[in-house]
């Protein structure tokens, strides 16, 4: 498993691809594995036309100040993206732990088991969370709003623009559809496509 080169071009498009129909590299919320992933790029964003991988990278790059407790556990790259491809991406693999020549304890061994604890039990809570939130009857407000998105010039490649901004994923978020997603955050993933969006307007909220 893996995306090849994150670093590269290549490695990038296949990220992208698998991006297509995800939001996340894992699950249904940002986890340990998009920080591996996140960080395994660096800090150059992916190209425009990249619109899924550009789209991701934003998401996950809002979490950076909290990215210590998201959750899940950190795997090696090699355990994440489609199975047909091997991770290449330079750094990736996990350094070794050194060892004294008349000591073979681990030091850091401790250190990981506690981790592995601790993200094991917000994992039950979230569980246990979940499970008591679904039993209470939601009540689903929808909105229906039209978005005036404004391209740069007339020579902006309004179809790429439309694909861009029709590849965002949010929870409760149909394209045709609208529910449970805040405005602001949906212009600030649209407005983040800057080398098509010059900036983005509600041109009519209803509530349905």
């Amino acid at each position: 498993m893996g995306f090849g080169d994150l670093k590269s071009a290549s490695g990038l498009k296949v990220l992208n691809g698998f991006l297509s129909d995800r939001s996340y590299i894992e699950g249904y919320v940002p986890s340990q594995a998009d920080v591996a992933v996140f960080e395994a790029i660096g800090g150059a964003a992916p190209a425009a036309d990249l619109c899924h991988a550009l789209r991701w990278y934003n998401h996950i790059k809002s979490y950076q100040s909290q990215k210590n407790s998201l959750p899940g556990v950190k795997k090696p790259l090699g355990q994440y993206g489609p199975s047909n491809i091997a991770d290449t991406t330079t750094g990736s693999a996990p350094a070794a732990v050194a060892k004294d020549d008349d000591d073979d304890i681990d030091l850091f061994g401790s250190d990981e088991e506690e981790d592995a604890e601790a993200a094991r039990l917000k994992e039950e809570r979230l569980a246990e969370y979940a499970a008591k939130k679904s039993k209470k009857p939601a009540l689903i407000a929808k909105s229906s709003i039209l978005l005036d998105v404004k391209p740069w010039d007339d020579e902006t490649d309004m179809a790429k623009l439309e694909e861009c901004v029709r590849s965002i994923q949010m929870e409760g978020l149909v394209w045709g559809q609208y529910d449970k997603v805040g405005t602001d955050l949906l212009e600030e993933q649209i407005t983040a496509f800057e080398d098509f969006v010059q900036s983005m307007d509600v041109a009519a909220f209803n509530k349905i």
